[in-house]
């Protein structure tokens, strides 16, 4: 894959291919110039931070979007372990889950989620929501300067 070194960098956390294809997709029709990057699990997202191994190249992502139910390391031990890493901690984590357990939404924000959305479970109310989720973090919110969203 060939990166736009202008692009917003973004690291998608999801097991399930269907729904990162699903994102990937939405930020294709929502001509968001961003460079999306897919893990599986909590392990391999850490690992992609860290550029351990395969990622030893990897950028800093500007967003994370963070699946809670995967397997060997799930979102919220992820979301755990990188809001306690000065390095890792300011980099904003939006939820996109299938679960829709209120307890999962509270410990997400505890935890230091930006935001937590539940996952549609028709496909174009999926992409609507990935569309909504681009227009806030790509039209509306300011970062610090040094982000590029």
């Amino acid at each position: 894959m060939i990166e736009n070194p202008h692009a917003v960098e973004i690291l998608l956390l999801e097991d399930e291919p269907a729904d990162a294809y699903l994102v990937k997709m939405a930020l294709k029709e929502g001509r968001i110039i961003a460079n999306l990057h897919h893990v599986v699990d909590g392990r391999e997202g850490l690992n992609f931070l860290q550029k351990l191994g395969k990622y030893a190249n990897a950028r800093r992502p500007d967003l994370i979007f963070l699946d809670l139910n995967m397997p060997r390391m799930d979102g919220r031990e992820f979301l755990a372990e990188i809001k306690a890493n000065p390095l890792f901690n300011d980099i904003p984590v939006v939820v996109l889950t299938t679960s829709d357990v209120e307890n999962d939404v509270v410990r997400s924000y505890q935890l230091g989620a930006a935001s937590y959305i539940t996952k549609p479970v028709d496909m174009s109310q999926f992409i609507n929501a990935i569309h909504q989720l681009n227009e806030y973090w790509f039209a509306l919110v300011r970062l610090p300067q040094g982000h590029k969203i």
